[in-house]
């Protein structure tokens, strides 16, 4: 019996039958019953250029259908997929090859000089966009009908997945075919996934979300994907009517509330709406709700471990918290020793569970240092956990604010300010002061453009100790994020460094 993940969605495939598993544009793009030739094709492809079993692929190509049957076919043929964000520049793709060490570079025909300057070691082959490319190429060259898939045990690596680096250097989570398979079988239970479920993807297939949430729930459930390469609002609404799941980013619901077509008739046949990969506003939560009469699900996880917490399918799903720890996923609020703090006080998130990766590729000492003797992992989240263990992220252990000696966490300010009256969002870092040694500064985007430093400040006296409130404010047309939405906050810093030293 193999635990490679491609075996689970092989019955799936089996049992769906001429099923449509991907839609894109209104035309059935594959089959369920044409997903083992024409993974098949491919694994036989990739094997054909002298690639083992536990080798690396690396691939840095756009979002395609055949983007999908590349990383299916790797997975079939005992590869360990390692996909890379399109915007990386030559200079970062250095570092990710350099440190793979790949046996094979898939890239876009228009960076294949690039590739081919930075490594002589891996067979370099090409996709585009439109599926062409001298990948696919050899697909029809070798022309295979069946490939046995390639057994695996449930510790052997499926994928690395670089962090995003928006700190420090990006680190390559080793993730194995139990890691993927087990947190998947866990979220296909824990959000009721249907048989008849209609999933809207418009995620990038570079990221846990978009390649390993998004497509293996589908995959698992036997359900037709209407696939996007990129979100756009307008085609999300139009695809709502048959469809039943989106999963999004934050900005997805932003642009889908400031949306004129968004009402409780174009959502009418939609089951469940999760976001991720970075944290909701209340705001947006309520202004959805409104609109729709949903309440969107938002969840919790991470590069190192897929999917950690999620608000209930059945049950309040809190604005502001990402829920519970899923099932099997051990979790706990600690301080810098590990200690467990009191329940409701803040403290670092660390976690357990089968999900868990299992290390830094080519870092034994990185990984020593991010995991405690009894098997947690310091995820470096800051945390809270009521009593009944729900969780809610207060924000990044390298974002606390000490301010003259006074621990200070960014998102209770963050909230605090959202909730003024012509803001749409704030980011809060700390910037170096002579005085304090680092006051709190807020980024401000603003709704209304008449509101004013000293106004804000008002209105926010009331709801902090003067120690938490900001000690500037910058207002900005817009907030510095990553591929996933996430506020680039070390930017902020790195940006704003001098501020009080100018003055």
């Amino acid at each position: 019996m193999t635990a490679n993940i491609y075996a689970l969605f092989a019955e799936t495939a089996r049992q769906a039958g001429d099923k449509a598993l991907i839609v894109e544009r209104g035309a059935t793009r594959l089959r369920y019953d044409e997903l083992d030739s024409a993974t098949a094709r491919w694994a036989a492809a990739l094997m054909s250029t002298g690639a083992r079993p536990g080798d690396r692929i690396v691939v840095q190509v756009e979002k395609s259908v055949e983007n999908v049957l590349l990383y299916l076919a790797s997975l079939r043929a005992g590869l360990v997929y390692v996909p890379l964000n399109t915007a990386y520049t030559a200079a970062e793709l250095d570092d990710f090859i350099g440190d793979a060490e790949p046996a094979i570079i898939v890239c876009d025909p228009a960076k294949e000089s690039t590739v081919a300057a930075i490594s002589d070691n891996a067979t370099q082959l090409t996709l585009d966009a439109d599926g062409t490319g001298s990948l696919a190429a050899l697909t029809t060259e070798i022309g295979a009908d069946s490939f046995k898939t390639v057994a695996r045990e449930p510790d052997k690596l499926a994928a690395i997945l670089y962090t995003s680096g928006t700190t420090g250097v990006s680190k390559g989570a080793m993730l194995s075919h139990d890691n993927l398979a087990s947190n998947a079988l866990v979220l296909k239970d824990y959000w009721h996934w249907q048989p008849d479920d209609v999933l809207i993807h418009a995620l990038p297939i570079y990221h846990v979300h978009g390649l390993f949430v998004a497509l293996h729930l589908a995959l698992l459930g036997g359900s037709t994907i209407r696939f996007r390469r990129s979100f756009d609002a307008d085609a999300v609404l139009a695809d709502m009517p048959e469809a039943t799941v989106l999963m999004g980013v934050p900005t997805f619901y932003v642009r889908l509330a400031d949306h004129d077509g968004l009402t409780r008739e174009a959502s009418a046949n939609m089951r469940l709406f999760i976001s991720g990969s970075a944290p909701l506003l209340e705001s947006t939560f309520a202004e959805f709700e409104t609109k729709t009469g949903h309440r969107i699900l938002e969840r919790y996880g991470m590069t190192e471990a897929g999917m950690i917490t999620s608000n209930p399918y059945d049950g309040d799903r809190v604005p502001g918290t990402v829920g519970f720890p899923l099932p099997g996923v051990s979790a706990r609020v600690a301080d810098d020793t590990g200690t467990e703090m009191a329940r409701g006080e803040p403290g670092v998130l660390e976690i357990r569970g089968p999900n868990l990766f299992q290390g830094y590729w080519n870092k034994p000492e990185k990984t020593a240092e991010e995991m405690r003797p009894d098997g947690y992992f310091i995820t470096g989240d800051i945390a809270t956990m009521d009593s009944d263990g729900r969780v809610a992220i207060v924000g990044r252990a390298k974002d606390l604010i000490i301010a003259g000696g006074l621990n200070i966490y960014p998102k209770e300010i963050e909230l605090v300010l959202d909730a003024v009256p012509g803001v749409r969002e704030s980011a809060v870092i700390g910037v170096p002061h002579p005085d304090l040694g680092e006051a709190v500064v807020a980024v401000v985007v603003r709704d209304d453009d008449m509101l004013t430093e000293e106004a804000l400040l008002s209105a926010i006296a009331d709801e902090l100790a003067r120690f938490k409130q900001p000690r500037g404010v910058l207002f900005a047309d817009a907030l510095p994020r990553n591929a996933m939405g996430k506020v680039q906050k070390a930017k902020l810093r790195d940006d704003h460094a001098e501020l009080f030293q100018a003055r």
